[in-house]
């Protein structure tokens, strides 16, 4: 049998496995490691699988992953978020919608120190949705816009699919953190946007609360400088080369477990659970990473890559085009699968392709970031729509999907502007 035909054989295997529900890394671990077998005989196996492991798993980038992690961990247990949200709900509640605009802003400003969706939308929704309900907000609106903000944690920086795609492609993870800030600010400030026009629109959906006096306010400021200062630091330092992405995720633990510690607000159970929290997760990305390797070492030797690259240059299709085609090939992966199935299954293929056309790689990154955001809010696995049900088991996961639709209908607009101006992700990295 052709090399090339046991690749496409088990692209489908992998693909069944992943909608079987065999954990990710089982499934790429299994087909990667079972096709070298089947292509070049076991000792090559046995010794790819050693060098990936050993080489790749030795990576010093790789430990930006879970110190970013406990950095966000620490700072879910230290009331950062809780101060975030009191800030810009302070600054901006009384406007038409200004609370709902709060959330988005306080889920902005969470994910770029937890730089996970879930646990911002974990952690936000706790603390905004019974402040919601409290002012009579709609709670489709509440929902949906707080399911949709989450999705920033994993654009504005730190954020652990960035370092993901970079890893995988080789890019500059500092970079490709630089060129998130742009397009993350642009889709809170559309964000903003659709719910100041319901607000308007509908003004029962989104009412204004009462204004805080100027020492409230001035005093909420106040709190949420040391988390803002830590971030600007952070992305300031990597953009100005004081220190690489990696050195950095060590600086924002030592930074977040200093405000938690002098805050008296980190307690040694919350470490512990802190700790906890990002060996488990740590260990689990590890090894798709890892396993993500294997499969990329499976398709090189059957030759897959040639051949869809000479498939898509025999369909003769523009960069836009071929923009489009695969906009909509993640839409429908979207609809099933999580974030890092969809880029372990597609960044080999696709990788390749990109650079043939001459796209720029740091871009893509972000173009891809954004189609995953897309991703967790749209049926039927939205990853952060389901987080959201269990924060507000009162609202039905159907009502949650249709406060969310504005939002998705607003992150294919950021997916458009940036495919018509890619300045838009590539302004503060050229």
């Amino acid at each position: 049998m052709e090399p090339i035909v046991i690749g496409y054989i088990g692209l489908a295997v992998m693909i069944g496995l992943i909608f079987l529900g065999v954990p990710i890394a089982f499934a790429l671990g299994t087909v990667g490691i079972g096709g070298i077998v089947v292509v070049m005989g076991v000792q090559q196996a046995l010794s790819q699988s050693t060098l990936v492991y050993f080489h790749e798993g030795t990576n010093f980038v790789l430990i930006a992953i879970p110190m970013f992690m406990l950095m966000g961990n620490i700072a879910n247990h230290t009331g950062i978020a809780a101060g975030l949200f009191r800030a810009t709900a302070n600054t901006l509640g009384r406007f038409p919608g200004g609370l709902a605009i709060a959330s988005v802003f306080g889920c902005a400003g969470f994910g770029a120190i937890s730089g996970s969706s879930t646990a911002t939308v974990l952690t936000m929704g706790r603390i905004v949705m019974p402040e919601l309900k409290r002012y009579g907000y709609d709670q489709e609106l509440g929902a949906g816009a707080l399911s949709a903000a989450g999705t920033l944690g994993i654009l504005i920086p730190p954020s652990l699919i960035l370092i993901f795609y970079g890893v995988l492609t080789e890019n500059s993870i500092g970079d490709l953190f630089i060129a998130g800030i742009v397009p993350g600010l642009l889709t809170v400030a559309l964000f903003s946007a659709l719910v100041i026009a319901i607000a308007v629109i509908s003004p029962k959906k989104a009412p204004p609360i009462p204004k805080p006096d100027a020492k409230e306010t001035v005093f909420s400021l106040i709190e949420a400088l040391p988390i803002l200062a830590l971030f600007a630091l952070i992305i300031g330092g990597i953009y100005l080369g004081a220190f690489t992405p990696t050195e950095a995720s060590g600086i924002a633990v030592v930074g977040v477990t200093f405000y938690g510690l002098i805050s008296r607000k980190l307690t040694w159970a919350a470490m512990r659970e802190a700790l906890t929290e990002t060996i488990t997760t740590s260990a689990m990305l590890f090894t798709i990473i890892l396993s993500g390797y294997i499969v990329t070492r499976f398709i090189a030797v059957t030759g897959i890559t040639e051949n869809m690259i000479n498939f898509v240059q025999a369909m003769n299709l523009g960069p836009y085009e071929f923009i489009i085609v695969i906009t909509v090939i993640y839409l429908i992966l979207g609809c099933a699968l999580d974030v890092f199935a969809m880029l372990i299954l597609t960044v080999p293929f696709i990788y390749p392709i990109i650079l043939h056309y001459g796209i720029d790689p740091i871009w893509f990154g972000i173009y891809i970031v954004v189609m995953a955001e897309i991703a967790l809010i749209t049926p039927p696995l939205g990853l952060n729509i389901f987080v959201m049900n269990s924060i507000a088991p009162d609202i039905t996961l159907m009502r949650i999907f249709k406060g969310v639709m504005p939002f998705v209908l607003i992150e294919l607009m950021v997916v458009a502007l940036l495919t018509a101006f890619p300045i838009i992700a590539l302004y503060l990295v050229k």
